[in-house]
């Protein structure tokens, strides 16, 4: 098994591995988000992602895109434990820290030949589809979206402390 920290490279160290895949042949898929609590719907989705080639690569969006894209009280998991967490998946190959709000340049860079998103986009919608031979859309796991669970925890903090 591949330490960790090997999966997590930058931007130009990545490209060169991509170039050196993509001339053995291999299918390069990259898919990105947020990511900021790990659940059912992100395995499951990582996993049919990864199924669509040989190698998957993850853009993850760092602390400060995060905040931008989903308002000052997101992240709740800084960037470098999402990053790992990402990285300890089996589906997972690379991941690779983004700080714009979208993945277009980040996909210009890479050059994949697959471009996964989940089902919540629509496929006009997917930012880099005309970079790729192939763009899918992986269907929406239901019950299963960050926002959800941190409205539960809420939900439930506020009740306990309401009840002492």
């Amino acid at each position: 098994m591949r330490p960790l920290q090997d999966k997590i490279k930058d931007q130009q160290t990545l490209k060169e591995i991509v170039k050196k895949l993509q001339r053995e042949g291999k299918r390069v898929v990259f898919t990105n988000g947020c990511f900021d609590i790990l659940h059912r719907g992100h395995v499951i989705y990582l996993e049919q992602a990864r199924a669509r080639g040989d190698i998957l690569i993850v853009g993850v969006n760092t602390d400060t895109s995060v905040s931008a894209i989903k308002g000052p009280a997101r992240p709740v998991v800084p960037e470098k434990a999402r990053m790992t967490v990402i990285a300890a998946l089996e589906s997972v190959d690379y991941v690779v820290p983004f700080a714009e709000p979208d993945p277009y340049r980040l996909i210009a860079c890479l050059k994949p030949q697959i471009l996964v998103k989940g089902g919540d986009w629509n496929t006009t919608d997917i930012v880099g589809r005309d970079l790729v031979k192939e763009t899918v859309v992986i269907p929406f796991v239901k019950g299963s979206s960050t926002s959800e669970i941190i409205e539960v925890i809420i939900q439930r903090y506020a009740a306990q402390t309401d009840s002492h």
